[in-house]
Protein backbone atom coordinates (compact mmCIF):
# COMPACT_ATOMS: atom_id res chain seq x y z
CA UNK A 1 0.00 0.00 0.00
CA UNK A 2 2.97 2.37 0.57
CA UNK A 3 5.40 3.45 -2.14
CA UNK A 4 8.31 5.85 -1.61
CA UNK A 5 10.26 7.53 -4.40
CA UNK A 6 13.55 8.64 -2.89
CA UNK A 7 17.05 9.96 -3.54
CA UNK A 8 19.87 9.76 -0.98
CA UNK A 9 21.07 13.25 -1.92
CA UNK A 10 18.26 14.83 0.14
CA UNK A 11 18.59 15.24 3.93
CA UNK A 12 14.81 15.52 4.28
CA UNK A 13 14.55 12.17 2.54
CA UNK A 14 16.86 10.58 5.10
CA UNK A 15 14.55 11.79 7.85
CA UNK A 16 11.58 10.22 6.05
CA UNK A 17 13.49 7.01 5.23
CA UNK A 18 14.51 6.71 8.90
CA UNK A 19 10.93 7.03 10.15
CA UNK A 20 8.88 5.39 7.41
CA UNK A 21 10.35 1.95 8.05
CA UNK A 22 9.19 1.67 11.70
CA UNK A 23 5.88 3.29 10.77
CA UNK A 24 5.28 0.67 8.10
CA UNK A 25 6.24 -2.08 10.54
CA UNK A 26 3.80 -0.70 13.11
CA UNK A 27 1.06 -0.76 10.48
CA UNK A 28 2.00 -4.23 9.25
CA UNK A 29 2.83 -2.83 5.82
CA UNK A 30 5.86 -3.05 3.57
CA UNK A 31 7.32 -0.11 1.66
CA UNK A 32 7.96 -0.35 -2.07
CA UNK A 33 11.14 1.73 -2.26
CA UNK A 34 11.66 3.34 -5.68
CA UNK A 35 15.08 4.94 -6.18
CA UNK A 36 15.00 8.04 -8.38
CA UNK A 37 17.35 10.76 -9.55
CA UNK A 38 15.84 13.84 -7.97
CA UNK A 39 17.89 16.11 -10.23
CA UNK A 40 16.02 14.61 -13.17
CA UNK A 41 12.72 15.46 -11.47
CA UNK A 42 13.88 19.02 -10.79
CA UNK A 43 15.02 19.47 -14.38
CA UNK A 44 11.71 18.21 -15.73
CA UNK A 45 9.12 19.83 -13.46
CA UNK A 46 10.70 21.85 -10.64
CA UNK A 47 13.67 23.97 -11.82
CA UNK A 48 12.77 26.65 -9.26
CA UNK A 49 14.78 24.59 -6.73
CA UNK A 50 17.99 25.77 -8.38
CA UNK A 51 16.91 29.40 -8.32
CA UNK A 52 16.05 29.17 -4.63
CA UNK A 53 19.50 27.80 -3.85
CA UNK A 54 21.10 30.74 -5.63
CA UNK A 55 18.70 33.58 -4.89
CA UNK A 56 16.35 32.39 -2.18
CA UNK A 57 15.11 34.67 0.58
CA UNK A 58 17.99 34.66 3.11
CA UNK A 59 15.66 34.54 6.11
CA UNK A 60 13.83 31.52 4.67
CA UNK A 61 17.09 29.74 3.83
CA UNK A 62 18.34 30.32 7.38
CA UNK A 63 15.09 28.99 8.79
CA UNK A 64 15.21 25.88 6.63
CA UNK A 65 18.70 25.11 7.93
CA UNK A 66 17.43 25.50 11.49
CA UNK A 67 14.36 23.41 10.70
CA UNK A 68 16.55 20.62 9.33
CA UNK A 69 18.63 20.54 12.50
CA UNK A 70 15.51 20.61 14.66
CA UNK A 71 14.17 17.56 12.83
CA UNK A 72 17.53 15.79 12.96
CA UNK A 73 17.76 16.31 16.71
CA UNK A 74 14.14 15.18 17.13
CA UNK A 75 14.83 11.96 15.19
CA UNK A 76 18.24 11.24 16.69
CA UNK A 77 20.21 11.75 13.48
CA UNK A 78 23.36 13.74 12.88
CA UNK A 79 23.02 15.80 9.71
CA UNK A 80 25.83 18.07 8.54
CA UNK A 81 24.50 20.75 6.20
CA UNK A 82 25.82 21.60 3.78
CA UNK A 83 28.29 18.74 3.33
CA UNK A 84 31.60 19.47 1.63
CA UNK A 85 30.23 18.36 -1.75
CA UNK A 86 26.77 19.83 -2.28
CA UNK A 87 24.75 19.16 -4.26
CA UNK A 88 26.16 15.69 -4.91
CA UNK A 89 25.76 13.54 -8.01
CA UNK A 90 23.87 10.57 -6.57
CA UNK A 91 23.25 8.71 -9.83
CA UNK A 92 25.62 5.82 -9.07
CA UNK A 93 24.33 5.41 -5.53
CA UNK A 94 20.74 5.33 -6.75
CA UNK A 95 21.55 2.86 -9.51
CA UNK A 96 23.11 0.69 -6.81
CA UNK A 97 19.86 0.88 -4.84
CA UNK A 98 17.97 -0.26 -7.95
CA UNK A 99 20.26 -3.24 -8.38
CA UNK A 100 20.10 -4.20 -4.71
CA UNK A 101 16.32 -3.95 -4.39
CA UNK A 102 15.46 -7.43 -5.77
CA UNK A 103 18.23 -8.87 -3.59
CA UNK A 104 16.60 -7.50 -0.45
CA UNK A 105 19.57 -5.28 0.34
CA UNK A 106 18.27 -1.87 -0.67
CA UNK A 107 17.33 -0.68 2.81
CA UNK A 108 20.64 -1.32 4.62
CA UNK A 109 22.62 0.03 1.68
CA UNK A 110 20.53 3.18 1.32
CA UNK A 111 20.69 3.79 5.06
CA UNK A 112 24.48 3.48 4.97
CA UNK A 113 24.69 5.84 1.98
CA UNK A 114 22.53 8.43 3.75
CA UNK A 115 24.75 8.17 6.83
CA UNK A 116 27.99 8.33 4.85
CA UNK A 117 26.93 11.51 3.08
CA UNK A 118 24.91 13.38 5.67
CA UNK A 119 26.68 12.38 8.89
CA UNK A 120 30.21 11.45 7.81
CA UNK A 121 30.59 14.00 4.96
CA UNK A 122 31.74 11.43 2.41
CA UNK A 123 31.35 11.98 -1.32
CA UNK A 124 28.84 9.33 -2.39
CA UNK A 125 29.41 10.13 -6.06
CA UNK A 126 32.73 8.27 -5.81
CA UNK A 127 32.78 4.58 -6.65
CA UNK A 128 35.40 3.91 -3.99
CA UNK A 129 33.02 5.20 -1.31
CA UNK A 130 30.15 3.10 -2.62
CA UNK A 131 32.41 0.04 -2.82
CA UNK A 132 33.49 0.51 0.79
CA UNK A 133 29.89 0.86 1.94
CA UNK A 134 28.97 -2.29 0.04
CA UNK A 135 31.87 -4.26 1.51
CA UNK A 136 30.95 -3.32 5.08
CA UNK A 137 27.47 -4.76 4.44
CA UNK A 138 28.77 -7.98 2.94
CA UNK A 139 27.75 -6.96 -0.57
CA UNK A 140 30.06 -7.89 -3.46
CA UNK A 141 31.52 -4.46 -4.24
CA UNK A 142 32.98 -5.47 -7.60
CA UNK A 143 29.65 -6.89 -8.74
CA UNK A 144 27.87 -3.73 -7.61
CA UNK A 145 30.23 -1.44 -9.51
CA UNK A 146 29.86 -3.57 -12.62
CA UNK A 147 26.07 -3.61 -12.34
CA UNK A 148 25.62 0.15 -12.03
CA UNK A 149 27.28 0.70 -15.39
CA UNK A 150 24.94 -1.67 -17.25
CA UNK A 151 22.15 -0.47 -19.51
CA UNK A 152 19.65 -2.57 -17.57
CA UNK A 153 20.30 -0.88 -14.24
CA UNK A 154 20.50 2.59 -15.82
CA UNK A 155 17.08 1.93 -17.34
CA UNK A 156 15.66 0.96 -13.95
CA UNK A 157 16.59 4.31 -12.43
CA UNK A 158 15.30 6.25 -15.42
CA UNK A 159 12.02 4.33 -15.38
CA UNK A 160 11.49 5.08 -11.69
CA UNK A 161 12.28 8.76 -12.23
CA UNK A 162 9.95 9.00 -15.22
CA UNK A 163 7.22 7.22 -13.27
CA UNK A 164 7.56 9.66 -10.36
CA UNK A 165 7.24 12.62 -12.74
CA UNK A 166 4.24 11.09 -14.51
CA UNK A 167 2.48 10.58 -11.19
CA UNK A 168 2.96 14.17 -10.06
CA UNK A 169 6.17 14.12 -8.03
CA UNK A 170 8.27 17.26 -7.85
CA UNK A 171 10.94 16.23 -5.34
CA UNK A 172 12.11 13.66 -2.79
CA UNK A 173 10.70 12.01 -0.76
CA UNK A 174 7.41 11.43 -2.55
CA UNK A 175 5.16 8.85 -0.90
CA UNK A 176 2.02 7.25 -2.26
CA UNK A 177 -0.64 5.40 -0.32
CA UNK A 178 -2.79 3.07 -2.38
CA UNK A 179 -1.11 4.20 -5.62
CA UNK A 180 -3.11 7.44 -6.01
CA UNK A 181 -2.80 9.38 -2.74
CA UNK A 182 0.43 11.42 -2.79
CA UNK A 183 2.36 12.94 0.13
CA UNK A 184 5.56 14.97 -0.10
CA UNK A 185 8.14 15.47 2.60
CA UNK A 186 9.38 14.14 5.91
CA UNK A 187 6.73 15.94 7.94
CA UNK A 188 3.79 14.28 6.17
CA UNK A 189 4.29 10.86 7.75
CA UNK A 190 1.47 11.32 10.29
CA UNK A 191 -0.82 11.93 7.31
CA UNK A 192 0.54 8.81 5.61
CA UNK A 193 -0.32 6.82 8.72
CA UNK A 194 -3.86 8.20 8.75
CA UNK A 195 -4.25 7.48 5.02
CA UNK A 196 -3.30 3.83 5.49
CA UNK A 197 -5.75 3.42 8.37
CA UNK A 198 -8.48 5.26 6.49
CA UNK A 199 -8.13 2.95 3.48
CA UNK A 200 -8.31 -0.09 5.70
CA UNK A 201 -11.45 1.19 7.36
CA UNK A 202 -13.15 1.80 4.02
Amino acid sequence: MIECFFDCSSPWTWLAFHKLRPLAAELGETVDWKPVLVGGIFNAVNPSVYEFREKGVPAKQAYLRKDLQDWARHDGLKIRFPPSVFPVNSVKAMRACCWLKPQGQLEPFADAVFRAYWSDDRDISQEAVLAEIAATLGIDAAALLTAISTAEVKAMLKANTDEAIARGAFGSPTIFVGSDDMYFGNDRLPLVREAVLRRRAS
